[in-house]
């Protein structure tokens, strides 16, 4: 597990402490991330009592039911709540996930909630993706071809579709990337475990005739080489995926085609 603590000289302060929902008999202690741009103050960190006689059994259940019944001002972004949009992604606990596939009961005492670590804050859980998705469209993750388009569609064998189990399912929740040291420190030119992990979707997809260019758009001491295999990225993945992995073969097929 890849724990993730605040510095002690850290400027999140204690804010307020909600009341008790009333006749509640069952109740989890949330600890929640708060920070308003508008407001001109430090962060600081509310304490919320969830009713869970009154709630459902995940971390975002909880939120949602703060939203809803306590502090409409929360803010933090959902959509599928199925673990498919990865929308909800945050730290939580010290474990970057998403919320809508952690149980708020896997989680032993107070529940600690924090946005993405190393990544500039909109609001409150809301991270600013911004340039990690620009990082993303620069790979072109989408088939490249010089062929024809076929008639009804591009043939692919099983053996090569296999070949994409393992990447497909990144749902871009970039879980990964925010667990990295490498990033943390070279997000303006590293392009981070989830990113390369697309790229190398494409790179392996058999339907694809790019492959030459993606490896060389990828190939350099930044985008590619800052990787230092730490595996947080692998340890962090909330749908079990491997971006170290991909990692890896990238920089091994760029050695293969060199020989």
């Amino acid at each position: 597990m890849v724990q993730f603590t605040l510095p002690k000289n850290s400027k999140v302060k204690q804010g307020k402490v909600w009341p008790h929902p009333k006749g509640a008999v069952n109740l989890t202690e949330l600890r929640i991330y708060r920070w308003d741009p508008e407001d001109g103050h430090n962060p600081r960190i509310d304490t919320y009592y969830v009713d869970r006689g009154d709630c459902g059994p995940m971390v975002l259940d909880g939120l949602i039911w703060i939203k809803n019944k306590v502090d409409p001002t929360l803010t933090f972004r959902r959509s599928c709540r199925e673990g498919i949009c990865g929308s909800c992604a945050m730290n939580i606990d010290g474990v970057n996930t998403l919320a809508c596939t952690k149980g708020m009961d896997e989680v032993k005492g107070v529940i600690k909630i924090y946005p993405l670590p190393h990544m500039p804050v909109v609001k409150d859980l809301v991270p600013d993706l911004t340039a990690i998705y620009a990082q993303h469209a620069a790979i072109d993750p989408w088939l490249k071809t010089v062929t024809p388009a076929p008639e009804k569609e591009w043939e692919q064998t099983h053996d090569d579709r296999a070949k994409l189990d393992g990447l497909y399912e990144c749902i871009l929740c970039f879980c990964c990337s925010t667990s990295c040291p490498s990033y943390w420190w070279n997000a303006d030119r590293y392009l981070g475990p989830a990113v390369l992990l697309q790229a190398y979707r494409w790179i392996i997809d058999s339907r694809d005739e790019y492959t030459g260019e993606r490896l060389d758009h990828v190939e350099d001491p930044f985008r590619l080489y800052r990787c230092h295999t730490i595996l947080n990225c692998s340890k962090a993945c909330p749908k079990g995926l491997n971006p170290a992995k991909a990692i890896a073969e990238i920089k091994k097929l760029l050695v293969e085609r060199q020989t």
